[in-house]
Formats: C-alpha cells, sequence, structure tokens
C-alpha cells in the first residue's frame, strides 16, 4: 500500500535539497526578468552623427556662427 503521508523518518537531506532548489529557482527567474527588462527598457535613441560632428566643430571653434547656423538648418529635417 503506498504511502499517503510523510511520516518524518527520512533524512533531512530531502528538505535542504528542496529549499535550495527552490532558491536556485526564483533566484534564476529573478535574474532572467532584471536582464530582460535592462535590455529593452529603453531603446537606443537614434543620433544623427552629422549634427553630432557639427556640434564639435563649433564647439573647437573651427567654424564660426553664422556658418554653424547655416549648416545647421541644412540638417535638420
Amino acid at each position: 500500500m503506498p504511502h499517503w503521508y510523510y511520516d518524518g523518518n527520512g533524512t533531512w537531506f530531502g528538505g535542504l535539497f528542496m529549499l535550495i532548489s527552490m532558491i536556485l529557482l526564483w533566484g534564476g527567474l529573478i535574474t532572467i526578468v532584471i536582464i530582460v527588462l535592462r535590455r529593452y527598457a529603453h531603446p537606443p535613441q537614434p543620433r544623427n552623427e552629422a549634427l553630432r560632428i557639427l556640434d564639435e566643430r563649433f564647439a573647437r571653434g573651427e567654424i564660426d556662427l553664422d556658418e554653424y547656423e547655416q549648416r545647421r538648418a541644412t540638417l535638420k529635417p
């Protein structure tokens, strides 16, 4: 006849194994959720490389304000 209940005559290894298994299961699930949220939470904004270069050239003093404004107006959509 099968045992319908646990009578406590076993060792404590079963309970320890179950505890470790649950910690690993929940830890793994939480880690996966955190990785997915970090990766897809904020998609990178497309950056206009030409405007960035123009801003850098203006900041370094390679072009003056009039040329900067003219080229920026040309590059803006």
